[in-house]
């Protein structure tokens, strides 16, 4: 905890120091995403007491997710399992009342009482960001919170293979970042666009609700909109990006009919677009895709889809074999001619076979990357069955012969 403190003390003279020899528009607070560089922002927290507690212990044992309800102890994320931060102590009504006052500005404690719910985001001590939901259960407050360090990870602490990160190099096209809630799909994202700021003069727009990453221009122009706050939804963001002269924009989630269809027609007109879905597996993200549309437009989405598509990258993250940590595990569908008839003809259940016959094009089924993974003894052979899509294909490792 010593050391954390002293981290944080560290961070926060330094960008303080930052603001003082710059200063900011409007007297807006600045973020110091680089030593020489800095990003207006909205809002950098200061919290205090048990919240401040809590992210701080969160942030010591490199947990993701914290959970505060009332009458029970606040729960960390650690390596994906739910455990007591502090179990000694737990949280009542106006404890948690005072801690949401903190959380959130007036405008989101407004919506907040009237929808019963609010996303929201915020600087914490210029370290991390915290992107978070205020919600009511039982008649009672609650806050769901997810701690994103401010250094974006590289391609090669993400572990991504050569493949994705040729996507990177795409002048124009869809790519697709899929997979359950926590699964990475943001950073992966992120680490692509920082890749993209770092050695392309272009400009960048991202929609994102709400914004995660901080990105200060490199030899990029990066433009970050957070619905709510810069624009009233992804559908008008999306149809105003279409006029703001962008090389490439990052949609943080398709949504809904309308955002997907105007996605679409970005990346159709020149643009490269990254973007992400909940869903498991290559195939279920195209086919949530066309059934998003009614039955009369599927078969023109499928043609736009066909022409577009670059890629899809579906996560997991799996225990790592010592016990600490995660690693992050991939299936790469890259949008090869075969592939795109058969997303053209609307045969995905067939997609799954022309990736195990794809290998040469940079194809991988996720069971092939837990296998490497078993095989370096990176997890273990139970993990990668657990999160396999087709468990009898993970091949259990052979004994050392003495």
């Amino acid at each position: 905890m010593r050391q954390l403190a002293v981290e944080l003390e560290r961070n926060c003279q330094t960008a303080a120091c930052a603001r003082r020899a710059r200063g900011s528009a409007e007297g807006r607070p600045t973020y110091a995403v680089r030593r020489w560089r800095t990003v207006t922002l909205v809002r950098v927290s200061e919290l205090q007491g048990s919240i401040e507690q809590f992210l701080r212990l969160l942030w010591q044992g490199k947990g993701t997710d914290l959970h505060l309800s009332v009458d029970v102890p606040a729960m960390g994320r650690f390596d994906g399992d739910l455990r007591p931060i502090a179990a000694e102590t737990t949280i009542d009504e106006s404890h948690m009342q005072s801690i949401i006052a903190q959380l959130l500005n007036p405008d989101q404690l407004a919506r907040y009482e009237r929808d019963l719910d609010v996303d929201f985001a915020l600087t914490w001590h210029d370290v991390a960001r915290l992107r978070g939901n205020a919600f009511r259960q039982r008649g009672l407050p609650s806050i769901a919170l997810r701690i994103i360090p401010r250094e974006i990870p590289s391609f090669d602490e993400l572990g991504l293979n050569s493949k994705v990160r040729e996507f990177s190099t795409l002048q124009q096209g869809l790519v697709l970042f899929t997979g359950p809630t926590g699964s990475g799909k943001s950073t992966s994202m992120a680490a692509m666009i920082a890749s993209i700021n770092a050695t392309r003069r272009c400009h960048i727009i991202t929609i994102e609700d709400p914004i995660e990453y901080v990105h200060a221009n490199n030899m990029a122009v990066v433009n970050q909109r957070e619905i709510g706050l810069d624009a009233l939804s992804f559908e008008r963001a999306l149809r105003s990006a279409l006029r703001e002269d962008p090389d490439v924009v990052l949609v943080g989630e398709m949504r809904d009919p309308e955002s997907i269809a105007i996605t679409l027609t970005l990346a159709e007109t020149g643009h490269l677009v990254l973007s992400s879905l909940h869903t498991n597996d290559a195939s279920q993200t195209l086919d949530r895709i066309v059934d998003s549309f009614s039955a009369e437009r599927q078969g023109q989405i499928r043609l736009q889809l066909a022409s577009v598509l670059r890629g899809v990258v579906a996560q997991r993250l799996v225990p790592h074999k010592s016990g600490s940590g995660r690693v992050a595990a991939f299936e790469v569908l890259v949008a090869t001619q075969a592939v795109s008839n058969l997303v053209r003809e609307g045969k995905t259940r067939q997609l799954r076979n022309a990736m195990q016959m794809g290998i040469a094009d940079g194809n991988q089924t996720l069971e092939m990357d837990l296998n490497r993974l078993v095989a370096a003894n990176v997890v273990s052979y139970e993990s990668a069955v657990a999160h396999a899509f087709v468990p009898q294909e993970v091949t259990r490792p052979t004994a050392a012969v003495a």
